[in-house]
């Protein structure tokens, strides 16, 4: 049995951890799913869907049954899903090497001591670039990971399947 003040204290937390309570916070989270557009179904895009029909007709072949050009037709949204995923990293990685790189610490305030700067070399300049680059960018590129790593576990998947239908064939 729960007792009364772990009941209060529960709902006090579900309270607190429901998300956004002002109407502009509840706006900005809506439009989180849409900032890269990668949550939008494949086929909602005219252009991407015909590159998945041409693709899906390249992995099924010429005479394949209805139920193996569907599957192959879920196995190539995954794979231009995920070519989109890395197109939209890749755009984030380059207009973020294109900024103006601020100079400052990356991941500590304190100073590294003696004896471990003695067995790092210190890095070029362009390493140290890109390693502050990587560092300002981190969120987004960790969104992007967990799109590809979605597209990629699709797409896996959605080969799994292909070749067992086709096996059975």
């Amino acid at each position: 049995m729960t007792s009364d003040r772990k009941t209060k204290a529960n709902r006090a937390n579900a309270r607190v951890s429901t998300g956004p309570n002002t109407v502009h916070g509840r706006a900005r989270s809506a439009q989180n799913a849409f900032r890269h557009g990668l949550s939008l179904p494949v086929h909602s895009d005219q252009a991407l869907s015909k590159e998945v029909q041409a693709l899906a007709r390249l992995i099924a072949g010429s005479n394949a049954s209805a139920h193996v050009q569907m599957l192959a037709r879920q196995v190539a949204e995954a794979e231009v899903d995920l070519r989109r995923v890395r197109l939209a990293s890749h755009q984030i990685l380059s207009q973020a090497g294109s900024m103006s790189v601020i100079p400052g610490p990356l991941l500590t305030t304190s100073p590294m001591p003696e004896a471990a700067q003695e067995e790092f070399a210190p890095l070029t300049p362009l390493a140290d670039k890109l390693a502050t680059i990587l560092a300002q960018q981190a969120k987004a590129i960790e969104a992007m990971h967990r799109y590809e790593r979605r597209a990629r576990s699709r797409r896996k998947f959605a080969i799994r399947t292909f070749d067992a239908a086709c096996r059975s064939q």
